[in-house]
């Protein structure tokens, strides 16, 4: 058995797609021909050359390579792995079907795979930095086998998707990816950083202390605060609003929430309720791990009154108000900016 990488697009653009319709796309654009006749890497490599003629060799043979992996290395049986953009998560899924090719279909949805979805908001955070690592590799179609990769997802999944230890086999495939064209992509820095600050986060603002790092991006925000003590709050963590003082508007009461399971209705129902009782114009709920699709839901109707945080919406939040954060937190937290070359597409 195998673990695969498929992207859902460089902004994640077609994650629900994915999820929605329990499948894997390859979502090439303008590869209108069924490559079920096809039998080995040059068949597929020829019938590109038609499609994609004047592309430089190297990338045409970097195409080719991840579209043998989806229409012929891949088997029912295999597990893939689809980060989301969207969110910050993972979703892994076991591969259900063959290759499939619907004419009829919309591009890019015309070569497509069936998938059983395991989970679909796995944290990165559950990953270990090395399997975060090969997930960051920039190809859109690749298997993963860095230090026995597809043994321990399949572990995860039976421990609750929390990482386990795994004694690495010897000789195991120490490369990040691997396809039958033999080229290797790189991988995405930025989210390797992030992935990295994600870890220190947990590591050091578990529990009352992500209140504690909340409660100092508001500040940094311009937001005078309140953060309640250690222990029962009963849906209020945070409470803030403009003005030296705290008197001026918006009021803002905050609810955090830094553990590993996804946030529930009754939790955002208790914050709208701590809204309430503390006369509080909007509310703010994060939850490091996310939110169920219960709570989701209930985005439009409380649109002008509450905003929901993530843990990437967090990171995003701090990043931009770094600068600004109290010394004592970013001590905790030491980052650096640095530049980089963007890739010709970004």
């Amino acid at each position: 058995m195998a673990l695969w990488l498929v992207r859902a697009g460089k902004y994640g653009e077609h994650e629900a797609r994915f999820l929605d319709d329990k499948r894997i796309y390859l979502t090439y654009e303008s590869l209108p021909v069924d490559l079920s006749a096809a039998r080995t890497y040059d068949d597929i490599k020829a019938i590109l050359q038609v499609h994609y003629p004047g592309e430089v060799p190297r990338r045409l043979g970097n195409w080719s390579g991840q579209v043998w992996a989806f229409v012929l290395a891949m088997k029912p049986g295999d597990w893939v792995v689809v980060p989301r953009k969207a969110k910050g998560t993972i979703a892994v899924g076991e591969i259900t079907g063959g290759y499939r090719y619907d004419a009829a279909a919309k591009e890019p949805y015309r070569h497509s795979r069936d998938v059983k979805w395991l989970h679909t908001d796995v944290p990165r955070s559950a990953f270990d930095q090395d399997l975060l690592y090969s997930f960051g590799a920039i190809m859109t179609i690749c298997e993963v086998k860095r230090n026995d990769a597809e043994k321990r997802v399949r572990a995860m999944a039976q421990t609750g998707w929390k990482a386990v230890p795994v004694t690495i086999t010897p000789g195991a495939a120490s490369g990040a990816v691997d396809t039958e064209a033999g080229e290797e992509g790189g991988v995405d820095l930025e989210q390797l950083a992030r992935d990295a600050i994600a870890r220190l986060i947990v590591q050091k603002f578990k529990g009352h202390g992500m209140a504690r790092l909340v409660e100092a991006v508001l500040r940094a925000q311009g937001f005078t605060t309140h953060l309640s003590p250690e222990g029962p709050d009963k849906g209020i963590d945070i409470l803030a609003a403009g003005g030296a003082f705290g008197f001026d508007r918006p009021r803002i009461c905050v609810q955090v929430k830094s553990g590993d399971a996804p946030a529930d209705r009754p939790e955002f129902t208790q914050l709208i309720g701590a809204m309430q009782s503390v006369q509080a114009d909007q509310g703010l709920f994060v939850a490091w791990a996310g939110f169920k699709p219960t709570v989701l839901k209930e985005v439009p109707t409380h649109f002008f009154k509450v905003r929901l945080w993530n843990d990437n919406d967090l990171i995003e939040q701090l990043l931009a108000n770094y600068d600004k954060l109290d010394e004592d937190i970013r001590a905790e937290l030491p980052l650096k900016r640095i530049w980089t070359l963007a890739t010709p597409d970004e």
